[in-house]
């Protein structure tokens, strides 16, 4: 793991589940058509369409920002490299299921690309297990080519940066949001966050979990192979580097929101996804509101840990 700077710790606020369905039912229905929140049985990740290495949500739920962007612009600091198996340790939770949103480590794969990490990390007497994916731009057509990264390497480490849900991976109940047809200008995520910022201006709160957009297509993007050489100063630099796609359903996401930054320098969302037909990279939102519809499961995160925190920080890239 990179040389890091001690890792930090903060508890969060951390509501009844039965509360936050009410507070995201009332906001969401500012954003979409039809909103659904309830408390339901996570249900089980093995199986169609998610095929994660665990079955559910559930157990010690917390989230951890590890790294930044800061690492990777103006310039990649290429260096930052991490194992999720040490990551687990930092947030207190060995052998912990991971999932989110990062950096693919390009030392390892040989070149820069969005991950898509879902891990359950190594304990006592069990290796680790890496379902995760990456997506890079395709040198022969320019378009996104989606690998399975244990079908290619043995490690799981990443780079530069991640945000990342990490629980213990057991069933039990979690929130359920369904809704279709978008209305509003936000994304699910940022629906989300925004609503719980919101409805609890004077606290900090997280979710972490999984969603799929079930009918529709969605804007990603990936950044290219190769790192820029020239500094990557604005927004507008970064978005004329990096290369944007149109994706379609079924899409399955991988999310980490949080709804006030506690004073770490926190990236306050970060969702990844993948597809089974080969498409993935970095969600921004879907691109047809009339049709769309998502159906997500999240539980609130008891604490953060901020792992590796930029010395010298900026808001530029973190949309």
């Amino acid at each position: 793991m990179a040389t890091t700077t001690k890792t930090e710790r903060s508890q969060l606020h951390c509501p009844a589940l039965e509360e936050l369905c009410d507070v995201l039912q009332s906001g969401l229905n500012n954003n979409f058509a039809d909103v659904q929140v309830a408390v339901v049985a996570c249900p089980d990740l093995t199986e169609d369409p998610f095929h994660f290495p665990v079955k559910g949500l559930c157990g010690n739920p917390r989230i951890t920002d590890v790294g930044g962007v800061p690492y990777l612009i103006p310039l990649p600091q290429k260096h930052k490299e991490y194992d999720m198996n040490t990551v687990s340790k930092e947030v207190e939770l060995p052998g912990a299921f991971m999932l989110g949103a990062g950096a693919a480590p390009s030392r390892i794969i040989g070149m820069n690309a969005e991950f898509m990490p879902l891990v359950q990390t190594e304990a006592e007497g069990r290796p680790a297990v890496n379902g995760s994916y990456f997506s890079s731009v395709n040198p022969a057509d320019g378009r996104c080519l989606q690998e399975k990264y244990s079908d290619r390497f043995p490690d799981c480490h990443f780079g530069l940066m991640a945000n990342l849900y990490a629980c213990d991976g057991k069933p039990g109940k979690v929130i359920e949001v369904r809704v279709k047809r978008r209305t509003g200008e936000d994304s699910l995520i940022s629906a989300m966050r925004k609503t719980l910022e919101a409805h609890y201006p004077d606290k900090s709160l997280a979710l972490g979990g999984t969603f799929i957009i079930q009918k529709g297509k969605a804007k990603i993007h990936i950044m290219p192979r190769e790192f820029s050489v020239c500094p990557l100063n604005t927004n507008d630099e970064v978005n004329d580097w990096l290369k944007h796609y149109e994706i379609n359903a079924p899409i399955i996401c991988l999310s980490v929101l949080v709804s006030r930054d506690p004073g770490l320098d926190l990236r306050v969302e970060h969702t990844h996804c993948f597809s089974h037909h080969g498409e993935g990279g970095h969600y921004y939102i879907d691109t047809t509101p009339d049709t769309v519809e998502y159906v997500g499961y999240f539980l609130p995160a008891e604490y953060v840990y901020r792992i590796d925190r930029p010395q010298e920080s900026h808001s530029i890239g973190r949309d």
